[in-house]
């Protein structure tokens, strides 16, 4: 069992870190293409794929930010958090089987209204640099301690 636990904004300090892990499947590129209707063949399609500069299928880059989004709400402040803006730069395409490491750090907080930067640096399992960016949320102010949910099981036909 997954406890989630949020930093409330008084919890929270400048320099504040985490760090989620996540290696991409073919599954979890099919899942975001489903739900995005973003069949571009360079995600999809494996010969056109093999015709491109990147020679093979790459995740969608909104794949890669919701890896980010996903660390600001269940790590960094996480449960209650109210997400605000996101300012992106992809530096290099996310390819599936690739391990990537997302680290976050509190940057800026604004007391008056419970806001907070986090700052995201994403490499791969070559230590390259995918993705960066900076999130604006709002930090909840109560503590919350909860059981996550379960992931519900999905299946292709």
């Amino acid at each position: 069992m997954q406890i989630l636990e949020n930093r409330t904004f008084d919890e929270l300090k400048l320099g504040d870190t985490t760090q989620l892990i996540r290696t991409v499947t073919e599954k979890d590129v099919l899942l975001f293409a489903y739900l995005s209707g973003d069949v571009n063949p360079i995600h999809v399609d494996e010969e056109y794929a093999k015709t491109t500069q990147f020679g093979q299928r790459i995740a969608h880059g909104m794949f890669t930010a919701l890896l980010l989004s996903t660390a600001v709400a269940t790590q960094l402040p996480g449960p209650g958090t109210i997400y605000r803006g996101q300012v992106m730069k992809f530096q290099k395409p996310v390819f599936i089987g690739d391990t990537i490491t997302a680290d976050l750090e509190v940057i800026e907080m604004k007391k008056r209204v419970n806001l907070v930067k986090i700052e995201c640096v994403m490499t791969n399992q070559r230590g390259e640099e995918i993705f960066s960016g900076v999130s604006t949320a709002i930090a909840p102010t109560e503590k919350i301690r909860i059981e996550a949910s379960a992931i519900p099981e999905v299946t292709f036909q």
